[in-house]
């Protein structure tokens, strides 16, 4: 018997490896994950055409695409008055996914908001999209899923934690000591060490990050889930660390690149569109 610890209760032996049985067969299995997703830019959402038409296009679409926020370019505090806007803006990108029938028919979406997207304050964890935003998306693709930021998805035995902050800037603001270099002078790599060591996805301090405290043991990643996305407006990187897949797809309105993983090999790939 084993305990799911992302909310699924006990699972008896027989039932886990039915489960890693199917993981094991599903080779084609793929999830797309951009982050940075504007869509008040036409650049971006350009871009965003010739991502979906290149999956629409291959032999098995991908199971999954992550939208990740923020969705708009300037953030959506008390000065933004575009809400209309944006709420459009969502309808014609369902308008756009809903034109591309083979993803539609075979491939889940799920939307996950940024730092500076719509939403009751700028406290983690963050809730989903309110719904006033997404109801003309909803309109074309009725299955979308909004979720909260951080985000818990189970994939047959993986347990994998979606997490869009700009993160590693903020921790380098806050860091009192320089990390050691002995090992790597990689900031991205000391970045996942330390949330791996602290078994918390965002150990800052209050008055840096505020945490609704009833909910903080959704930022918790104890026990250790077998992939972390880091979504961070800095430059995409992947790094493997006691066993775990920790990557950033980057930011796709600045740099173009966005990530591509196999859930079956746990292979992450690192992608840009060409300039």
């Amino acid at each position: 018997m084993g305990l799911d610890f992302f909310g699924g209760g006990v699972i008896p032996t027989e039932e886990a490896l039915r489960l890693s049985s199917l993981e094991n067969k599903a080779v084609n299995d793929m999830f797309v994950i951009l982050s940075d997703v504007w869509l008040d830019s036409y650049e971006t959402m350009e871009k965003l055409g010739v991502v979906l038409d290149g999956y629409e296009s291959v032999e098995v679409v991908p199971s999954l695409f992550v939208l990740m926020g923020n969705f708009c370019s300037r953030p959506c505090n008390l000065a933004f008055n575009s809400f209309e806007e944006l709420r459009l803006q969502f309808g014609k990108l369902g308008e756009m996914i809903a034109s591309r029938t083979r993803l539609k028919e075979h491939s889940r979406f799920l939307f996950i908001p940024g730092p500076d997207d719509a939403g009751p304050s700028k406290a983690l964890p963050r809730c989903a999209l309110p719904k006033y935003l997404i109801e003309e998306l909803q309109k074309h693709i009725p299955n979308a899923i909004f979720v909260s930021n951080p985000c818990r998805v189970k994939f047959y035995t993986q347990e994998i934690v979606f997490f869009r902050q700009d993160l590693l800037y903020r921790m380098r603001r806050s860091c009192l000591i320089p990390p050691t270099t002995e090992e790597t002078s990689d900031p991205f790599e000391h970045l996942v060490a330390t949330i791996t060591h602290q078994s918390h996805l965002c150990p800052l301090p209050l008055t840096v990050q505020p945490i609704i405290w009833n909910y903080d043991h959704c930022l918790r990643l104890y026990p250790t889930p077998d992939m972390i996305v880091l979504a961070d407006k800095s430059e995409q990187k992947a790094f493997k660390y006691t066993g775990i897949t920790c990557f950033n797809p980057g930011s796709f309105a600045n740099d173009s690149t966005f990530a591509a993983y196999r859930p079956c090999t746990k292979e992450v790939e690192l992608s840009a569109l060409e300039s």
